[in-house]
């Protein structure tokens, strides 16, 4: 009995200490042909996204990468009072696509996907892709317009439509920054052979 207690103490060990390729970022975020080159279900999940919604992958990546940096478990940090006891997280923002809880609830049941998982790739991508498609209707924003793109996913529809990131100066600086990388992106992908 004790043989198989030790060998299941081994099996959840390795368990715990395994599997970091599924939450830890891909070795070279700056490089997009890397990334796919390492991830390859990220390439298959961002052009699935793309037929289906539009939403051309170097906009997806740069997306991903500002609200991630392709880590599935990504969380927002921790609030503190008196700078020591922990307030719980700044919100439910989680995964690739750091989706609040209720407007994941609610793209699950609008596209009927109730197993859909916030730190699967395929899901986070296909989310992304209803999200700003959403955007493009209710806002006139185009789908391949990122700095754009990228202000109303991070303020909301609504949010946007009213102009609220004009009071943000950091946000329209990230926003310049996710479009920069997303036309690096754009660029290293026509120059990648098998991801063109």
């Amino acid at each position: 009995m004790s043989r198989i207690l030790c060998a299941l103490m081994i099996v959840a060990s390795l368990a715990a200490c395994g599997g970091g390729r599924g939450t830890s970022a891909p070795s070279e975020l700056d490089n997009a042909c890397a990334i796919l080159k390492e991830r390859p279900t990220y390439y298959r999940a961002f052009k699935s996204a793309e037929r289906k919604w539009g939403v051309p992958v170097h906009v997806q990546m740069a997306t991903i990468y500002q609200e991630s940096k392709f880590k599935s478990d990504a969380r927002t940090p921790f609030r503190y009072a008196l700078g020591v006891i922990p307030m719980g997280r700044q919100s439910s923002a989680y995964g690739y696509s750091q989706a609040l809880d209720g407007t994941w609830d609610e793209y699950k049941r609008r596209e009927g996907r109730p197993r859909a998982k916030r730190n699967r790739i395929r899901d986070a991508s296909d989310f992304m892709g209803y999200y700003m498609n959403i955007t493009r209707e209710r806002n006139g924003i185009s789908l391949s317009d990122t700095r754009n793109q990228y202000l109303a996913y991070h303020d909301g529809h609504t949010g946007f439509a009213r102009g609220t990131y004009r009071r943000k100066a950091w946000l329209m600086r990230v926003a310049d920054e996710v479009d920069q990388r997303a036309e690096m992106y754009k660029r290293q992908l026509a120059g990648c052979r098998r991801f063109r």
